[in-house]
């Protein structure tokens, strides 16, 4: 992926301004980016023919001979026979108790509590912008004072740190229990951001309003207008940046143009598959002086120490947590719609990202997530059991328990 970019950067460079063959290069990008991801696709669905059936779906359908074989397979043998029997008794209380299973189980109070925690979990999982953020690494670390070519190096580095860490977090997660990781990642991840909104706004805070001056200088729906003819620059001299949000009336956009560009020209035309329902309006145009390159190495580190809280906690455990969480009745249902909210809540980060950073600054939308990865903590840390080492049995039982012991008092 690396390669593709830095190819693509020279090739835009040799194009020398040619706005076709600078087309015809991001066409070719594009296309050689999604082939990258084709093969961890194939290898996925090779893998796929590998995979053996669980034992508690075996035994379901009365193949005690494979759910034995299945057990011994991932467990020792004391322990297999152990959660074969825990079956067993399980389905004799299910023959016993018919009512136990009848009237959509989804609703029943038992399986309220689980269910909740896996959509709070799976929506903060989201919140705590991690797609946002792996989408726009090298825009956010440009936007921080980064070179081009170091961004692309930053965003690289973010990846690799992710791999290393998933790794770690593998080799933790029976050992230290979900609870830790979680706690341990989340709290990672709060820090991460609040560091990264400080050093935002020390930034963002020295911008200055310039969306009057632009809007006068639209013209039939387009903006094409250099730096030098804005009047904008800094008072020692120094090179300042331009961010303009702007629509034509259908979704927000954002245009960034540096001093020290090549060619520094805001220019806002229409593209040909853009969707056009009204006329060009600047929303917000800030400028201000382009950050110092510490200051890109200063969110590049923070950015490194929340990929990396993010993959050694919610990267992993998240799933881990939500598959042992919700018994095998309500599994199916209860993570389907825990899933379609984690990609509700996905899909609202990305419709407000270049909107709330257009209009309030990168700083503004860390401290959002930061506040929703708080959210996320206590839920690790005061409602989540600990699910390491204990059976499903066990864990219906605990939430089972929980609920007679509220019965009780």
């Amino acid at each position: 992926m690396y390669a593709t970019v830095s190819s693509t950067a020279v090739s835009i460079t040799a194009a020398a301004g040619n706005l076709v063959a600078i087309k015809a290069v991001q066409d070719a990008a594009w296309r050689g980016m999604f082939l990258a991801v084709v093969y961890p696709g194939l290898i996925f669905m090779v893998g796929s023919f590998f995979l053996s059936e669980s034992p508690r779906w075996l035994f379901r359908r009365d193949r005690k001979t494979e759910t034995l074989d299945a057990l011994r397979r991932s467990s020792p043998e004391e322990e297999a026979q152990l959660q074969f029997h825990e079956m067993q008794e399980l389905a004799a209380e299910k023959v016993d108790s018919p009512k136990a299973g009848s009237g959509g189980p989804l609703l029943q109070r038992k399986y309220v509590i689980p269910f909740v925690l896996a959509c709070i979990v799976l929506a903060c999982n989201q919140t705590t912008g991690i797609n946002s953020i792996l989408s726009f690494l090298v825009i956010i670390l440009k936007q921080a004072g980064m070179t081009a070519a170091h961004a692309t190096q930053g965003d690289v580095a973010v990846k690799i740190i992710n791999c290393a860490m998933t790794l770690v977090a593998i080799a933790f997660v029976d050992r230290k229990g979900r609870k830790f990781l979680l706690k341990a990642g989340t709290g990672g991840i709060i820090v991460a951001l609040i560091a990264g909104a400080l050093v935002f706004r020390t930034v963002e805070s020295k911008r200055v309003d310039a969306k009057d001056q632009l809007q006068r200088l639209v013209s039939g729906d387009r903006l094409q207008a250099p730096m030098a003819q804005l009047g904008l620059a800094d008072a020692s001299g120094k090179p300042v940046t331009l961010t303009v949000l702007y629509t034509y009336g259908a979704g927000d956009r954002v245009a960034t143009v540096v001093s020290s560009d090549a060619n520094p020209t805001i220019d806002i035309t229409p593209e040909a598959d853009q969707e056009i329902t009204g006329k060009l309006v600047i929303k917000r145009a800030l400028y201000g002086p382009v950050p110092s390159e510490t200051t890109g190495w200063l969110i590049m580190g923070c950015m490194a120490l929340f990929i990396a809280s993010f993959a050694f906690g919610p990267g992993v455990v998240v799933w881990i947590t939500l598959s042992e969480l919700m018994p095998t009745r309500i599994r199916s249902t209860g993570m389907g719609i825990a899933l379609l909210l984690n990609q509700g809540i996905s899909t609202l980060i990305a419709a407000v990202f270049l909107p709330v950073v257009g209009n309030y600054g990168y700083a503004a939308m860390f401290v959002f997530w930061a506040l929703c990865t708080v959210v996320y903590f206590s839920t690790a840390a005061f409602f989540l059991p600990e699910t390491k080492g204990k059976t499903l049995e066990e864990i219906e039982a605990h939430f089972d328990g929980a609920r007679v012991a509220e019965q009780l008092h």
